[in-house]
């Protein structure tokens, strides 16, 4: 039998000479698929097992190619179905005698595959429909998420708007946010509040404009009890400690006049229990579901033993689920003449991102997107998803969020973790490098190019704190938790690799998103101490012009936005890749500015590295600049160029001649 770990057979999904067309492919497209076999044993038979979602496989019969020596390609070709959904694949071959198998490599990664002599891992090919389409506009945005309670607070006397009944209300904006919780139960007594409010987002616009923002993503704003607003208890109104829908209003109107769009949190798989439709401690005068089975909203909520026993998310009884196929709250929420999506969208927002997605049925979803469009066919749907959103199952389903009747963008959590992994050296380039064309083939390129790349969020600790290798806080008190601070030493060594990753962010396919104060130095473990308050007044002037700086560089050339993206190195402590734009035509056929990109890292944090790339595919001749030091340029001799890099440095090297060679 052949060594198994030998490459006698190969199979590239990443190469058009083995999969073409590369990637997602819409409904009805030819696909063809070939395979190189390298030997002089007798070949009796090559196979390709197409493997639908329902687990039918169907066997193609691979026609020989060609023959070079002992080298024959084999392909086959077929077309995709007319229903959207995934396709997987493998191969199997008589060779000798014996039976082969070829899939995928064990990170399911995608490109080169690997032998096995049983059923191998599969090959994935995304099928959508071509209606999925997602607005340019968003393709070249820069988002900025906020936390509203925390950035800032408009009032001229600065004192809190409307402090609601038990809470906790802070004398000093720069105090550490803590939650004051039962001690038997653990859940929260008293929620806490700094005051940042509508009016105060109002005016920081011009410091978001200087920053280079052009879309804010707020994180929910409707009136609730808790400082999050994740337990809704009146879709339809703005928490009067935040505002008023009129200052939404306002917000929505003076931030496009600074070319800002406005993106809100939509928590649609549950409600409050204290809420106008719940109502379980009877705050308010309308029937709730939990008062009245004849209440209007029963229907709405899912009762094991009424009225005490009901579904809530994830067992947290202050947020009971709802059924989101029930007709009456599909009307409220989505189709009615003034539902919650189209109510809000008329007052200004120009979209919606989706608390826990995997948590909403596909239909809703759709039904969603459907109606958003009628509203405004440039508006942005996203949704939370923690993994690659491709090939999502839920609940034992598969999800259908990037098959082109649902989500525009998705929040891109494999990219983080990919980045995080890299820089801090758990992951060799290669892997990290592998793992993000994965999602580039598995992605429809409108949904790849929409991703919300992000690095920080309000559900993981700051990113600083991550990047200083700060320690476990599963082995840490509160009080340790708290207080901690990384050092001098430490927090230079994360500033360093802030600005390595943050380089990526902002040169990467997607939509970059900085959350609130990340710019700014914050540090913070996990909820509550990711939710500090913005530092206004001791911002780290060194990351904040860093990312003025980084922002200004991703709206100067299009091909950081929609170029073409090519990796190119990956090997050592080094990261290298390509975003290219040739014959005046982006990745969608769009008219936009020729120009090539190389963005290059040095991850090592003590050694310096000199890299020589071939740079021959893409042009012969000419000088490279340095773009974030212009005064630096280097010359290409026959496609080759060096160029030295220093420990956790980063450059993003722009080619102003030879484009089109």
């Amino acid at each position: 039998m052949v060594d198994l770990k030998s490459e006698f057979i190969r199979h590239d999904s990443h190469d058009i000479r083995y999969r073409k067309p590369f990637g997602a492919v819409s409904c009805g497209t030819e696909v063809c698929l070939s395979i190189d076999i390298n030997t002089s044993l007798y070949i009796s038979y090559v196979d390709l097992h197409l493997v639908a979602e329902d687990g039918m496989d169907t066997v193609l019969s691979m026609r020989l190619d060609c023959t070079e020596g002992s080298l024959k390609k084999y392909t086959a070709c077929f077309n995709a179905s007319e229903q959207p959904g995934l396709i997987w694949y493998y191969f199997k071959a008589g060779i000798g005698g014996v039976d082969y198998f070829y899939g995928n490599n064990q990170f399911a990664y995608g490109g080169a595959g690997s032998i096995a002599n049983h059923i191998p891992v599969y090959y994935q090919i995304t099928v959508y429909k071509d209606s999925g389409e997602t607005p340019d506009w968003y393709k070249h945005a820069i988002m900025y998420q906020i936390f509203p309670d925390r950035f800032f607070n408009g009032n001229k006397d600065g004192k809190v708007s409307n402090p609601k009944k038990s809470s906790f209300v802070y004398s000093s904006w720069n105090d550490s946010p803590c939650y004051v919780k039962d001690c038997d139960t653990g859940s929260i007594l008293r929620w806490d509040f700094f005051g940042g409010n509508l009016e105060g987002i109002i005016q920081k616009l011009d410091y978001l404009k200087e920053l280079g923002i052009t879309v804010i993503y707020l994180n929910p704003i409707f009136e609730s009890h808790s400082n999050h607003r994740y337990d809704t208890a009146d879709y339809k109104n703005v928490d009067n400690i935040l505002g008023d829908n009129e200052t939404f209003r306002r917000l929505c109107e003076i931030a496009k006049e600074h070319g800002i769009s406005i993106i809100l949190d939509g928590v649609f798989s549950h409600t409050g229990s204290d809420s106008i439709y719940f109502n379980k401690y009877g705050s308010y005068p309308e029937l709730g579901a939990y008062q009245s089975n004849a209440s209007k909203y029963y229907s709405w909520y899912r009762f094991k033993s009424y009225p005490k026993e009901y579904e809530c998310w994830w067992g947290i009884d202050n947020m009971p689920n709802v059924d989101e196929m029930n007709p009456a709250y599909r009307q409220y929420i989505i189709s009615g003449e003034d539902s919650v999506i189209k109510h809000w969208m008329k007052l200004g927002a120009k979209g919606w991102r989706l608390d826990v997605a995997d948590e909403l049925p596909d239909a809703f979803i759709k039904e969603i997107k459907e109606h958003m469009k009628k509203t405004d066919k440039e508006s942005v749907l996203i949704g939370e998803v923690w993994e690659d959103a491709s090939n999502k199952i839920s609940y034992g389903e598969r999800r259908r969020y990037l098959m082109g009747e649902e989500l525009d963008s998705v929040m891109n959590y494999p990219f983080r973790n990919h980045m995080i992994d890299f820089i801090l050296g758990h992951k060799a380039p290669e892997q990290v490098s592998a793992a993000l064309m994965s999602l580039k083939e598995n992605y429809p390129t409108h949904n790849f190019y929409s991703n919300m790349n992000f690095v920080g969020t309000h559900d993981v600790p700051r990113i600083l704190t991550v990047l200083g290798e700060a320690p476990d806080e599963g082995y840490m008190t509160w009080r340790e938790r708290e207080s901690y601070r990384l050092n001098e030493a430490s927090k230079s060594l994360a500033i360093k690799r802030l600005k390595l990753i943050s380089l990526v962010q902002m040169t990467f396919p997607g939509v970059p998103s900085i959350y609130y104060g990340d710019e700014a130095g914050l540090e913070g473990y996990k909820d509550p101490l990711n939710r500090r308050t913005y530092p206004w007044g001791n911002e780290n002037k060194e990351l904040l012009d860093w990312y003025k700086t980084l922002v200004a560089l991703r709206k100067s050339k299009d091909a950081f936005s929609t170029g073409e993206y090519i990796p190119l190195l990956a090997e050592g402590d080094v990261f290298a890749y390509i975003r290219r734009i040739i014959h005046n035509k982006d990745a969608f056929g769009k008219k936009a500015q020729n120009g090539t990109a190389v963005v290059l890292l040095n991850r090592s944090r003590d050694k310096s590295t000199s890299v020589k790339l071939d740079l021959s595919s893409y042009g012969k001749g000419g000088r490279i600049i340095d773009l974030l030091d212009e005064s630096t340029s280097y010359e290409v001799l026959e496609g080759a160029a060096a160029f030295d890099l220093k420990a956790l440095e980063g450059r993003v090297l722009f080619w102003q001649v030879g484009e089109d060679e």
